[in-house]
């Protein structure tokens, strides 16, 4: 399948910024509790999580739960059965909406997913590599063992998108699967693995570095064009950046990666604007309370926000964006593009569930995919999945 989608605005990723005062029209007014949804303990995710919501105790008496979980449907299930009011997520958001891989299923289809606020900082994602393979280039893991999770679409896409800008496809690996993201750099640490895709500055990572194998982030240099055309074939969410941090990383000693989004909070379209409103305020007039509290957090800022992704912002966190001045018509224009896919995303499974599809899930997601072509074709908007 030939996975090029839609254009990327690079996220605001360089230099410092200053601590800003915003002015907004009303307060924000928090529940008693709220519940996140995250990867599992100790990653990136899941830390950021945990900082926003000591700020909303401190704050607003709010206590948050984060719940972690080890892949994308298992995020999500708890934010689609309104038992979590956000869920921190990563490129696993486009999957969903887009309604492919384990997203296919009868049980889900496309997720009207929107987001609330992003981060990048200073950190990248790519595929970790135990430095006792001897692999130096990303061309060098072919034979090699590459950690996959079930469930997770988006750590699996990924690890794909990375090994495709070396030319590198899933058939020049060994795959070993996991049931979790922890399981997988666990394996790594314990060499039933020798590649595991996560963010530089996650706990594990972290670990990996430490542990008698040793961990090294091959690099993808922003000057290979044929690479990045590569990679963005199968990752168009993907950009080049320069990671200053995370295991093995520091600003001395910086690599060339890819990046984007992670986490992003999101929140279901059918959510109250009010609701995601009170949330995305509250994370934006406070950042200051939590952009030290773990590494990447400082990536949340209003000023910090990745313009224009494939996925589009929530009315809600819309408004709180605007009052903090950043916001623009031209976002506008492309956000309200971003909506009317969704729905037709939706209305396209919604015709397809009353088509009498296979009883088949192979057959099923095979159907859908067909079905999802033909009327993103129709309202003349890029499919992203092709064949």
């Amino acid at each position: 399948m030939r996975r090029g989608l839609i254009m990327l605005a690079p996220a605001m990723v360089a230099g410092s910024f200053a601590s800003t005062s915003y002015a907004f029209a009303d307060e924000a007014k928090l529940p008693a509790t709220l519940t996140f949804t995250a990867y599992d303990t100790g990653t990136a995710g899941f830390n950021i999580a945990v900082g926003v919501g000591k700020m909303m105790k401190d704050k607003f008496g709010t206590d948050v739960r984060v719940l972690p979980a080890g892949n994308d449907v298992a995020r999500l299930a708890p934010l689609r059965a309104k038992r979590a009011a956000s869920s921190a997520m990563g490129s696993g958001t486009y999957f969903a909406q887009e309604g492919v891989f384990e997203f296919g299923a009868r049980e889900w289809g496309p997720q009207a997913l929107q987001i609330m606020l992003s981060s990048v900082d200073c950190n990248c994602g790519s595929l970790g590599v135990a430095a006792d393979t001897g692999v130096k280039d990303l061309k060098d893991l072919k034979g090699k063992r590459v950690g996959f999770v079930v469930g997770s679409p988006a750590l699996n896409q990924n690890s794909l998108a990375v090994l495709a800008f070396a030319g590198l496809t899933q058939k020049d690996v060994k795959v070993v699967e996991f049931a979790s993201y922890g399981a997988m750099w666990k394996g790594l640490v314990n060499n039933d693995t020798d590649a595991a895709f996560g963010t530089t500055i996650t706990g594990p990572a972290k670990e990996a570095e430490t542990s008698p194998r040793g961990l090294i982030w091959p690099p993808l240099p922003a000057g290979d064009k044929d690479g990045w055309a590569r990679m963005h074939k199968v990752g168009s969410f993907f950009f080049p950046q320069l990671a200053t941090c995370g295991a093995g990383i520091s600003p001395e000693k910086p690599i060339e990666l890819g990046n984007y989004p992670y986490p992003i909070f999101v929140a279901y379209a059918s959510q109250p604007a009010d609701q995601v409103y009170a949330m995305t305020k509250a994370m934006i007039v406070n950042y200051d309370a939590y952009k030290d509290s773990a590494p990447g957090a400082g990536g949340l800022a209003a000023d910090r926000q990745t313009r224009n992704w494939v996925v589009p912002v929530h009315s809600g966190a819309v408004k709180a964006l605007k009052e903090a001045g950043q916001w623009s018509d031209a976002q506008e224009a492309y956000n309200n593009k971003l909506f009317k896919r969704q729905e037709v995303l939706g209305a396209a499974w919604a015709e397809y569930g009353k088509s009498n599809p296979p009883a088949d899930d192979k057959a099923f997601l095979e159907g859908w995919m067909k079905a999802r072509a033909v009327a993103l074709a129709k309202a003349d908007m890029p499919n992203g999945f092709e064949d």
